[in-house]
């Protein structure tokens, strides 16, 4: 079955067109390396949480957007080949001060699919 990868940041609303660029640029890399699928998800209904939720997990500011994005790959070892190649090429690199989000408060992580219905 695919894997998944999952990626959870709060982006600075007023920079949704300069994150939409990103993406849109990281996608087709992401794409060449053996992704399937590239899905970047702008939120209009992220509630926060009493104990835990989305904005609480990457410390959302009043100014930010909560955006979910994911990455479906064939299966993890095209995945672990597929992201390597992705963040060696030059085409990801960004200086810090050019990003258009915090990259220190992003939550990631990979996930095997269990359920495709």
């Amino acid at each position: 079955m695919f894997y998944v990868d999952g990626f959870v940041v709060a982006v600075p609303t007023e920079n949704k067109a300069a994150y939409t660029k990103m993406a849109q640029n990281a996608a087709e890399v992401f794409k060449e390396y053996g992704a399937t699928k590239v899905v970047e998800t702008w939120g209009d209904d992220v509630p926060d949480g009493k104990v835990t939720s989305f904005p609480m997990a990457v410390k959302r500011e009043p100014n930010e957007t909560v955006v979910f994005s994911w990455i479906v790959w064939p299966d993890r070892k095209a995945r672990d080949e597929g992201m390597k190649k992705s963040m060696e090429d030059p085409r990801m690199k960004m200086e810090p001060s050019t990003m258009p989000f915090d990259g220190k408060r992003m939550i990631f992580g990979g996930f095997e699919a269990i359920l495709d219905a």
